[in-house]
């Protein structure tokens, strides 16, 4: 079996840059496993499976280890693709998910997500995690498996080397490292080796949980975010109680066909 495949750069309008995905559009539902196996072999943080069921656009997205529950990067990297395959009606397009129902909106060569806020509160410190990030932290908070931390500067966040081992022995999801920024409303790094991501290079999911904290730091609704991976991308997000919007680009950096 052959199926089209593709990788798109999301959350980035340059080559190279933001966080690539895979993206593989099909007409029926693929069996679990091999969704699982090809992104094993594609090899990126997440590759994305969409197709149509009883009338509604479902969409899953693995990682090379699991299926996850929520992916920003992916859904952006989805839609771009579908826009740029004309499998859309080029205003918004609704995905059923593991999260529910997500919107993703075209506005100009920008597209806008329509995704659930992450509730945050103030948590324990898991042990190891500390010293596994190798800075001092702040403030520490949770979000389900999610723990977000805190830290002093920008300039410790960018030379952060965390110790991936005792990460992954310390959550087993993700941890968001977080600052803020002289030039952004706020920057991040995301690490989740425990799931096969050593650092993820942007993370629209992570910015539903950050969108909560830096509401409650100080109280704006509206913010200009950078994640500050080595590959490096940005959103513009809004805040609201419910939802979190967040703006931003994809580019097409590989389509081809993989053999099944």
């Amino acid at each position: 079996m052959k199926l089209n495949i593709s990788i798109a750069d999301a959350f980035t309008k340059e080559p190279f840059k933001g966080n690539p995905a895979g993206v593989c559009i099909t007409e029926t539902e693929l069996d679990a496993g091999l969704m699982q196996s090809i992104a094993m072999e594609m090899g990126q943080s997440e590759t994305a499976f969409t197709y149509l069921k009883n009338g509604e656009r479902i969409l899953r997205w693995f990682t090379p280890l699991v299926e996850v529950d929520l992916c920003g990067h992916a859904t952006l990297a989805t839609a771009h693709i579908m826009r740029e395959e004309g499998l859309t009606d080029g205003r918004t397009v609704e995905f059923s998910t593991r999260s529910g129902k997500l919107k993703a909106e075209y506005s100009g060569d920008e597209i806008i997500l329509d995704f659930p806020t992450g509730v945050i509160s103030r948590g324990e410190m898991p042990e190891g995690l500390d010293e596994a990030i190798g800075a001092d932290v702040e403030y520490i908070g949770e979000s389900g498996f999610m723990h977000l931390v805190r830290i002093g500067s920008e300039k410790e966040l960018v030379e952060l080397k965390p110790d991936m081992t005792k990460l992954a022995k310390a959550i087993p999801d993700g941890v968001i490292v977080t600052c803020p920024s002289k030039d952004y409303d706020f920057v991040s790094r995301m690490f989740a080796p425990a799931i096969g991501i050593n650092e993820d290079p942007v993370t629209g999911s992570a910015h539903c949980i950050l969108s909560s904290y830096w509401h409650e730091v100080t109280d704006k609704t509206e913010f200009n975010a950078y994640q500050a991976s080595p590959r490096g991308g940005g959103m513009y997000v809004r805040y609201t109680d419910e939802r979190t919007y967040l703006r931003s680009s994809a580019r097409t950096s590989l389509k081809g066909i993989i053999l099944v």
